[in-house]
């Protein structure tokens, strides 16, 4: 059985979520992932903004605003009055649900209830449209079986148990519908697994029920070898491996989540990216395999934070790296790259949310400098294979661009390299114009 995910924009209309019943209706049997349709989420976190901060006069005018949005769009949806119904009465339920935390305190745990309504809602209201058109369709609820432990990471076993029980003891189906994003915690209360993380929730299905491939299908024809918003003559590349699709998703690429290949690669399950609006395009294939050596694809990952620490501390001793390091580990802030000399050491950093408080701790050990509003930009593809001095040629390209920081060797499927945000268009275009266009 395969897996499908469709994004908030591929069920963003009415004209969308039929385009998406006719794409999986093919007769074989499939699990559908989907998103909440498209500006919703950010709808849903405006309205626990304003009931965190006690403004609950704005939640409930946005909450009428989206319920009237709603209710608009089951009408047009449907074209029986019995499914008409239905959906109303999915929107009753749910919106009441949002309701109920306009009154009395407000927590974490109402947010993340009320975010994930989105999913729900969009779920319940195409299941029904799967069913009035006749296709034999089964909602199953995410959070029957998706769910994270202590350290907000997926409980894979417990979603294999769980899944194949629940598939088990389901009634047969050709298509099987769930909720990306949302999961429950290890306190049983309801979570998600962070912005993106639909695609997330799609690749772990697929391990969990062995699928034969994961579709994400998205509004872009796969991964392109660069950013078509800054980047003219883009196009796509055709095959990654596991490597450099994780590469690229981490460093930028907005078209994947950037956890959603593991659970893929350990299960060796082939990942297709692909277009709702052009579904005859074959789009991005993800395998173990690699299409060859060279340069596949450049991304830019922006809002990264830089830290210089020099110390003649680390002059020909031991165990400075490891007091600084941990620093960042009791900070729970992620390193992205890092560089080195005898006497220096520089990192660069994406979540800033303890930047005085590490840069306060480093300073016993000596000189910090921090430079802020940098992006990493990374060169994927097989670069260990690559011929005639691939850094030579990186280098070359960006010979007009101050380079703060590059990263090589620490791994066979990328070069790092560090530059102002400022900087971000004149790099990658001219990598583009140097390495990619020439390939």
């Amino acid at each position: 059985m395969k897996v499908f995910k469709f994004g908030g924009t591929s069920v963003g209309s009415i004209a969308n979520m039929h385009v998406v019943m006719d794409i999986i209706t093919n007769g074989e049997q499939k699990l559908v992932v989907l998103s909440a349709m498209s500006g919703t989420t950010n709808n849903l976190v405006e309205i626990s903004d304003y009931l965190s901060k006690k403004n609950k006069e704005s939640a409930l005018g946005l909450i009428s605003r989206l319920e009237k949005k709603y209710y608009n769009l089951v009408y047009d949806l449907y074209s029986s009055n019995e499914a008409r119904e239905k959906g109303k009465k999915i929107l009753e339920e749910r919106f009441e649900v949002i309701k109920s935390f306009t009154s009395g305190p407000f927590s974490e745990i109402g947010e993340r209830t009320i975010v994930a309504q989105g999913e729900l809602i969009s779920t319940a209201l195409f299941t029904l449209l799967m069913q009035e058109n006749g296709h034999k369709t089964v909602l199953l609820p995410a959070l029957d079986f998706m769910k994270i432990d202590g350290d907000k990471a997926p409980d894979s076993r417990y979603i294999k148990e769980k899944l194949n029980a629940i598939l088990k003891n389901s009634p047969k189906a050709d298509y099987y519908i769930t909720q990306g994003f949302i999961c429950r915690n290890d306190n049983d209360e309801i979570d998600n697994l962070q912005r993106g993380g639909s695609d997330y929730t799609a690749t772990l299905i697929g391990a969990a029920i062995n699928s034969e491939e994961v579709e994400i299908w998205t509004d872009i024809d796969g991964f392109h070898n660069n950013d078509p918003r800054f980047v003219e003559n883009t196009r796509r590349v055709d095959r990654l491996s596991f490597g450099e699709a994780a590469e690229l998703a981490y460093f930028g690429a907005k078209i994947l989540h950037p956890q959603t290949v593991l659970p893929a690669k350990v299960n060796n399950i082939p990942v297709r990216l692909k277009n709702t609006m052009n579904p005859s395009d074959p789009g991005t294939l993800i395998t173990s395999e690699s299409s060859g050596k060279g340069i596949k694809a450049v991304a830019a990952k922006d809002g990264i934070t830089a830290i210089r620490i020099r110390s003649g501390r680390m002059l020909n001793a031991y165990g400075f790296m490891k007091s600084v390091f941990e620093i960042f580990e009791y900070f729970k802030t992620p390193i992205d790259m890092i560089a080195t000399s005898e006497v220096a050491v520089s990192v660069t950093i994406d979540n800033p949310k303890h930047l005085d408080d590490i840069v306060n701790e480093i300073k016993e050990y000596g000189k910090v400098v921090v430079d802020k509003h940098q992006t990493i930009v990374c060169i994927v593809g097989d670069v260990i294979a690559e011929e005639n001095g691939l850094a030579a040629k990186v280098f070359m390209a960006l010979e007009d661009i101050p380079i703060r920081m590059i990263s090589y060797g620490g791994s066979r499927h990328n070069i790092s390299i560090l530059v102002d945000e400022k900087d971000k268009k004149a790099t990658l275009q001219a990598l583009s114009n140097r390495l990619l266009n020439n390939n």
